[in-house]
């Protein structure tokens, strides 16, 4: 599967709970799609939110993400990483 990188923009003010609040319900449906949510980092100031996941395709991403309400503004894939 492929590594994706999502962002959603126009998110200001977002709290730690929100943030948990949306990366939960994203879990909670993800096997449906075949999609696994790993990580996602928001910063409230500039109103960014980025998810990491690996999926079969970013169709599967959105899927996802319009089902639980907050559909992202782009999806890139990531296919190189180090760590």
């Amino acid at each position: 599967m492929t590594q994706f990188m999502d962002i959603h923009h126009g998110m200001q003010g977002i709290t730690a709970d929100q943030l948990r609040q949306a990366h939960e319900a994203d879990l909670a449906i993800q096997e449906e799609e075949s999609v696994y949510f790993r990580q996602a980092w928001a910063d409230p100031d500039s109103g960014t939110i980025y998810c990491l996941s690996e999926a079969p395709s970013a169709e599967a991403v959105q899927r996802i993400h319009e089902r639980t309400g907050h559909k992202a503004d782009e999806i890139h894939a990531v296919p190189l990483m180090v760590q």
